[in-house]
């Protein structure tokens, strides 16, 4: 008998029937003679009708507030979802973030978990319960509640897992596993049976939607055994671990597309030493993420740097571009949000020489043009005009899947 934490994602309990469900799916798993905490997201749209009614009241609401209002619609899934158990002669009980032990710090609106004291958990576990626990949510050192952001019913079950030492983690979501890319835009997609930490990490941070990357660095830390399925097609998902069988074998595991991104150029800054260092120090300081970064050749005691950010952060930085123009004595900045990010992702690409230009070559052929490259041991990603995202997507996809499409 093991101890197994579902998590349901949103759509999985978008109204009655896939309530019932997901309570269906709990109780099979507790009947194997598994101990089962379950832990669910908002139904469907809750959150984004919740954030509608705060401003119609007040739209600089403080996120303290929000996270108060927020944390509501987490609760109305488990206590129906628990209902729908206790309907079906189960022993159940639900419980809020606070209430299973869930500590975080204070930022509220994107709280990040310091401690689990799991003891409520595991008494009910010992009365042979099924528990239902809240995503998202927490409770900070004043007693406010708080939330975790985005992703951050997926942190909730990996952590809980962690703390509890579970056998598994199931994080059931709306499609059946990890694709090698994403099945609703790409002829040919296909489902991995594995996949490494690393890679879902990579894959995660390049805008794959199917786990957030903060509980996939949670489960790496931890070395929590991680399965992606569907809760509507019983099929068996993608298993997320440290080494997979196939790592040798397959260079690349998936293709990964994110439109949510602006390329920054800064030009004409002087060519002397610390100018790197001012800028990126400067966003490093608002929390700003950077991620591809480029600088040209130096020409006439100057040089051109550009990096790209996410779309959120582009009107921030814009400003405190303009703001220190002085210090930084650069010519103009030219700030672009039409474009896309590519990215290939494999284990094996390390140790197989030849994968960028193949990528490149493939680009080529379908006619997209890139305008920066970056590379790591386990990614390549390349920017490229946002209306050729898709076919580029696609052309990759084709020429890595299509060649070594045996090995997956």
């Amino acid at each position: 008998m093991g101890l197994i934490v579902q998590k349901f994602g949103g759509s999985s309990v978008a109204d009655a029937d896939k309530i019932r469900n997901v309570a269906r799916i709990i109780t099979e798993t507790y009947r194997r003679g598994h101990n089962v905490v379950a832990v669910l997201s908002a139904q469907g749209d809750t959150t984004d009708d919740l954030i509608a009614k705060a401003a119609e009241i007040n739209p600089k609401a403080s996120k303290r507030e929000m996270d108060m209002l927020l944390s509501t619609g987490e609760q109305i899934s488990c206590s129906l979802c628990a209902m729908a158990i206790e309907a079906m002669g189960y022993p159940v009980v639900s419980l809020t973030g606070w209430q299973a032990g869930m500590k975080t710090n204070s930022a509220y609106s994107n709280a990040r978990i310091k401690r689990i004291g799991p003891e409520r958990i595991l008494a009910e576990l010992d009365r042979r319960s099924i528990v239902i626990v809240t995503g998202f949510q927490g409770v900070n050192k004043y007693d406010d509640i708080t939330t975790l952001g985005r992703g951050g019913s997926d942190t909730s079950a990996v952590a809980l897992a962690a703390a509890l030492h579970a056998d598994l983690c199931q994080i059931y979501t709306d499609v059946d596993g990890v694709y090698t890319a994403d099945p609703r835009r790409v002829k040919g997609a296909r489902k991995l049976d594995e996949i490494t930490y690393d890679e879902m990490l990579e894959l995660a941070s390049l805008g794959a939607q199917v786990l957030h990357n903060r509980s996939v660095e949670m489960a790496k830390r931890y070395n929590v055994n991680l399965e992606v399925l569907s809760s509507f097609s019983g099929q068996p998902g993608t298993k997320v671990k440290e080494v997979t069988k196939n790592m040798e074998k397959v260079y690349v595991s998936g293709v990964a597309k994110d439109t949510d991104i602006a390329r920054v150029a800064i030009i004409g800054l002087a060519d002397e030493p610390g100018i790197a260092f001012k800028i990126f120090s400067m966003l490093g300081k608002e929390n700003i993420n950077v991620d591809i970064i480029l600088q040209s050749i130096g020409r006439d005691q100057t040089k051109d740097i550009s990096f790209t950010v996410g779309h959120g952060d582009m009107e921030r930085v814009r400003e405190l571009l303009e703001e220190r123009k002085s210090a930084l004595h650069y010519d103009h900045v030219d700030i672009v949000d039409t474009v896309a990010k590519i990215s290939i992702v494999g284990a094996g690409m390390v140790n197989n020489a030849g994968v960028a230009s193949q990528m490149f070559e493939a680009l080529y052929s379908a006619g997209v043009n890139i305008n920066m490259i970056s590379t790591s041991e386990i990614k390549i990603s390349v920017l490229v005009n946002k209306n050729e995202a898709d076919r580029a997507v696609q052309a990759i996809h084709d020429r890595f899947f299509s060649q070594f499409g045996s090995h997956n």
